[in-house]
């Protein structure tokens, strides 16, 4: 299936796999949609906005989620071992009416939505995953869901399985205002560190880009003829400006947060 656009220079393999995706730093252009993916399930959406931590200390969380994609994806054994005990620590007092961080229904849909968002961030930045790489990419995704307590069995069978699935879901997501309240304050950059602030007005562009209409409608996230024409642009320029970063800083974000896991 080729791309809808141009790239410019990419990286070639053989197969392209789940490392492959998420040790590049495009990755982050995909983390406000990937937030909204999950929070648009009710029970997801109330846990987070009700307990998380992300307004009060920013940083943190990003360490606590980079460094749990990134040994999921691309760490030892050890490490997953060690980020899945600070995730379950974490979740503990995460519950409520209609919601608790270890129900393994909602944490399939965040393990599912980390899988879809790399390969929508792929798409983007180097073109769709190849229909012969997706059915290994999709199993290795299935290791977003053992760090949390989901069994394989849990997971639909194959990536067409995957896809029906995932549609099915998608009629079942409803946003209420106080999830869509927590969603605009987590991407109007107040809270963000100084100097990540002038990035976020490219992080929220980004975030409505990658949504669909109904998404951004359900988070009141306006989109216009003039933003179609924009997103149509960064789509044709973003990915050939990245692909020209040295790969020692594209890889640089995955290292560092790598070598931060510890017990």
């Amino acid at each position: 299936m080729p791309s809808s656009h141009d790239p410019g220079p990419r990286p070639t393999r053989q197969r392209i796999g789940l490392a492959d995706i998420n040790r590049e730093a495009y990755i982050y252009f995909g983390a406000g949609a990937t937030v909204a993916w999950q929070m648009a399930m009710p029970g997801v959406g109330r846990g987070v906005a009700r307990h998380s931590s992300t307004l009060e200390r920013p940083l943190a969380r990003l360490r606590a989620t980079m460094g749990y994609v990134y040994a999921v994806s691309l760490g030892s054994d050890a490490q997953r071992a060690s980020i899945a005990r600070h995730v379950n620590r974490a979740h503990v007092p995460v519950k409520g009416p209609g919601y608790s961080a270890f129900d393994r229904g909602l944490q399939l849909w965040v393990a599912a939505t980390l899988y879809r968002g790399a390969l929508d961030v792929h798409r983007l930045f180097v073109g769709p995953v190849p229909e012969n790489d997706r059915e290994a990419l999709y199993r290795e995704a299935w290791g977003f869901g053992r760090t949390l307590q989901v069994d394989d069995s849990q997971w639909p069978e194959d990536v067409a399985a995957f896809d029906r699935w995932w549609e099915a879901r998608v009629q079942q997501l409803a946003v209420d205002d106080e999830v869509r309240a927590y969603m605009h304050a987590v991407l109007d950059g107040r809270h963000a560190p100084w100097y990540l602030r002038p990035a976020m007005p490219l992080q929220r562009f980004v975030t409505r880009g990658l949504l669909p209409p109904r998404l951004r409608a359900m988070f009141g996230m306006p989109w216009t003829a003039r933003d179609a024409r924009r997103w149509e642009r960064f789509r044709r320029w973003a990915p050939r400006l990245y692909w020209r970063i040295p790969r020692v800083l594209r890889h640089w974000p995955a290292k560092y947060y790598l070598a931060r896991i510890t017990d």
